[in-house]
């Protein structure tokens, strides 16, 4: 994913930043504890496909 796309994208559910995470599969939400998965390349930014932060890793 391009840096400027992902500075476009806001977390849903706090309309806060995202940041990519190592694996470049996930975008973080610091601030709602939940990790949006990428799937062939496209953000699934749906509340109910995300992760918390800790069943992510």
């Amino acid at each position: 994913m391009s840096p400027d796309l992902i500075a476009r994208l806001v977390c849903p559910v706090t309309r806060g930043r995202l940041r990519l995470n190592e694996n470049k599969d996930f975008l973080i939400s610091d601030a709602a504890s939940l990790a949006y998965p990428i799937r062939d390349g496209v953000p699934v930014l749906i509340v109910e496909e995300a992760r918390h932060l800790d069943e992510a890793s």
